[in-house]
C-alpha cells in the first residue's frame, strides 16, 4: 500500500492530509509534528489565545478521534531530522519510508540578534503564546520590536489586556510599510498612536540588556526604553535546514516547480511557509507566509499526488488578514511599493475604506480593505475571475462607489 508522509502538523500539513482523503487517496497517511500537542491553528497566538479570550480546544485543527476516523496516523513530539533513501528520519531514531513526501514544516520566528535574556519573547508556537501571556498579565512596560503584523497584533492585544505602557519600535517610517506604501501604512501608525501605543518609528535597536532585574532597549538615537517584557517580531525563517544532505534543493525554502513538486527530488512536495515555488503568473519563485496560501496549496498538492496524469499549477491570488483592536485589515493581490493606488471611502471613512492598486497600465492587481466586507468580496472576485479585457482600477472603484451608495439608509430618517 502506498504511503504519504507529511512532515509538519500545522495548517498546511493537516489540510494536506484531509485533502488527500477528500480526493479518495487510499494509502497510508502519516502526519509528523515536532510539538507534543495536537495540531492547532497559529493566527490566534498573537490575538485571542494570547489574550486568554479563547482556549487551546477552540484553535485545534485535528482531534485524535477525527484522525483515527479518517485514517491519519499522528506522530507527534519527535521532529524530522533528515531524509535519505526514501525515508524520513525522526529525532527518536524512527525511520518512516514514503512513496510521497510532503514538507510542511513552516517557518520559525527570526531570533533576537540582541540576545535573549529572561523577558525577551517571540510568538510562533503555543508555548510562546502561553509564556508571553503570563508575562503580559504581570504588567508592563512592554516594548515590541518590529511593526509588522505580529508586532502590531501583539501591541493591540496587550492594550486590550489592560497594559498602559506599550511601545512599538521599528526602523521603518510607518508600520506595515513592507506590504503597503508609506502614505497608506501611515493610517495604521495613527491607529496605534490613537489607542495609546507609543510609536518609535524610523529608529533602530542597538542593544537589549538586563538592568536591575528589568530590561532596557537601547535605540540608535541614544534613547533607552525600560521594559518588563520585550517581544521581537522581525520576520521568519523557513524551517528547511533539516533537509541538508537530503538531495532536496532549498534556497530560502524548498525549491519547487509550479506544481509544488521539488525541482529535483521526485515524489517530494512542499506546502505553506516552507515552500518556495515557481509562480506561473509572476514568472518567478515565490514564498508566502499566508494562512490562506497554505490551505490552497495543500489542496493543490493533494490533487497532484492523487492525479499525477493531471497536474495542477499553484497560482494563488494572495490574501492575508490582521485583526488589530476593532479593525479588520485585509489584503488581497499585490499591494504596496511604487504601485499606483486610489482610496475609496466606505460608509464611515474614519474606519471603513479600501485602497485599490494598479499596474502601469491601470489594470487592477490588488487591494487593502478595512472594515468593509463587501469591498473585499468585490475585489477578490475581480482578481480571481479575470475578465477580458482585465478589470481596471477605475472599474473596481465604480463598483465600490455603487456598493457604498446602495448601503446608505434611505427614507425620511436618512441624512
Amino acid at each position: 500500500m502506498a504511503r504519504t508522509v507529511i512532515v509538519g502538523a500545522s495548517v498546511g500539513g493537516v489540510r494536506t492530509a484531509q485533502a488527500l482523503r477528500a480526493a479518495e487517496y487510499e494509502g497510508e497517511i502519516v502526519l509528523v509534528g515536532d510539538e507534543n500537542v495536537l495540531p492547532y491553528d497559529k493566527p490566534p497566538l498573537s490575538k485571542a489565545l494570547l489574550a486568554g479570550t479563547t482556549s487551546v480546544d477552540n484553535v485545534g485543527l485535528l482531534t485524535r478521534e477525527a484522525a483515527a476516523q479518517t485514517g491519519i496516523e499522528l506522530r507527534l513530539g519527535s521532529a524530522a531530522v533528515g531524509v535519505a533513501d526514501g525515508a524520513v528520519r525522526l529525532a527518536d531514531g524512527t525511520e518512516l519510508p514514503y512513496d510521497d513526501l510532503v514538507i510542511a514544516t513552516g517557518a520559525r520566528a527570526r531570533p533576537s540578534p540582541w540576545g535573549t535574556p529572561p523577558g525577551v519573547h517571540v510568538v510562533r508556537s503555543l508555548d510562546d503564546a502561553h509564556r508571553l501571556g503570563t508575562a503580559l498579565r504581570a504588567g508592563g512596560p512592554l516594548v515590541v520590536i518590529g511593526a509588522g503584523f505580529i508586532g502590531a497584533e501583539v501591541a493591540a492585544t496587550a492594550l486590550g489586556m489592560g497594559l498602559t505602557d506599550v511601545t512599538v519600535v521599528d526602523p521603518v517610517a510607518v508600520p506595515l510599510s513592507r506590504v503597503l506604501n508609506e502614505e497608506v501604512a501611515g493610517v495604521f501608525g495613527d491607529l496605534h498612536a490613537g489607542r495609546g501605543v507609543t510609536t518609535r518609528f524610523g529608529v533602530g535597536v542597538t542593544d537589549v540588556r538586563e538592568a536591575g532585574g528589568a530590561l532596557e532597549v537601547v535605540l540608535d538615537d541614544g534613547s533607552v526604553l525600560p521594559a518588563a517584557t520585550i517581544v521581537v517580531g522581525i520576520g521568519a525563517i523557513p524551517n528547511d535546514e533539516w533537509l541538508a544532505h537530503s538531495g532536496i534543493p532549498t534556497d530560502g525554502g524548498v525549491l519547487c516547480d509550479s506544481h509544488c513538486s521539488s525541482v529535483e527530488a521526485p515524489h517530494v512536495w512542499a506546502v505553506g511557509d516552507v515552500a518556495r515555488w515557481w509562480h506561473p503568473v509572476y514568472d518567478r519563485y515565490v514564498r508566502l507566509e499566508h494562512w490562506t496560501n497554505a490551505v490552497e496549496q495543500a489542496v493543490c498538492v493533494a490533487h497532484n499526488i492523487t492525479h499525477p496524469e493531471d497536474l495542477r499549477s499553484h497560482a494563488p491570488v494572495e490574501y492575508v488578514w490582521s485583526d488589530q483592536y476593532d479593525w479588520k485589515i485585509q489584503l488581497v493581490g499585490r499591494t504596496g511599493g511604487d504601485l499606483a493606488h486610489v482610496r475609496v471611502d466606505g460608509a464611515d471613512p474614519a474606519r471603513s475604506f479600501a485602497v485599490l492598486y494598479g499596474d502601469g497600465t491601470g489594470r487592477f492587481i490588488g487591494a487593502l480593505t478595512v472594515n468593509w466586507p463587501k469591498a473585499l468580496v468585490t475585489c477578490r472576485r475581480a482578481l480571481s475571475r479575470p475578465s477580458t479585457p482585465p478589470s481596471t482600477v477605475g472599474d473596481v472603484q465604480g463598483l465600490l462607489n455603487s456598493a457604498r451608495q446602495a448601503s446608505r439608509p434611505t427614507g425620511a430618517g436618512a441624512r
